[in-house]
């Protein structure tokens, strides 16, 4: 009776334990969320964190391979320069993860709006909506940021 009621509380335990552990996809869902609140406050080590080293930029006709200390630079002086009040996804984002599960990429359409001060000292409102796809490589049971593509409605 005792060996069964082991078991019965160890089989529970172990589907605890299953369900309370991500998929692949609602791990890459949370990174970008992580990385959405980050604009909000701010914070470009916490978008760092999970970004590789030889991370590839395409946007608005340029494609580039900045090191982490270049994104940090530009990235850093563009989020102290912006307060976002509105950063928030316009469509539910696509993550689809590859089938081998070392890939994974999401697409997503953002609201930005916000002020940011200008090289002058001025305050002007900033209002945007991009599209960009995020993409993802797993090594070592762990998802980096190893690219993205991006796009401005006009």
């Amino acid at each position: 009776m005792v060996v069964i009621a082991a078991l019965l509380i160890a089989a529970t335990v172990s589907s605890t334990e299953a369900t309370s552990e991500l998929t692949d996809s609602e791990r890459l869902l949370q990174l970008h969320r992580a990385v959405m609140q980050a604009h909000l406050d701010q914070d470009v080590e916490a978008i760092l964190e999970d970004e590789a080293e030889g991370y590839v930029v395409a946007s608005r006709g340029q494609v580039d391979t900045p090191t982490k200390q270049q994104r940090r630079d530009r990235l850093g002086s563009y989020l102290a320069a912006t307060n976002f009040t509105v950063y928030r996804d316009e469509i539910e984002p696509i993550v689809r993860v590859s089938e081998d599960g070392t890939l994974g990429w999401i697409i997503v359409r953002v609201c930005a709006r916000g002020t940011q001060i200008t090289s002058s000292g001025e305050s002007r409102p900033i209002e945007f909506i991009s599209a960009w796809i995020e993409l993802y490589k797993k090594g070592n049971g762990h998802w980096l940021r190893v690219g993205n593509v991006s796009n401005f409605e006009q």
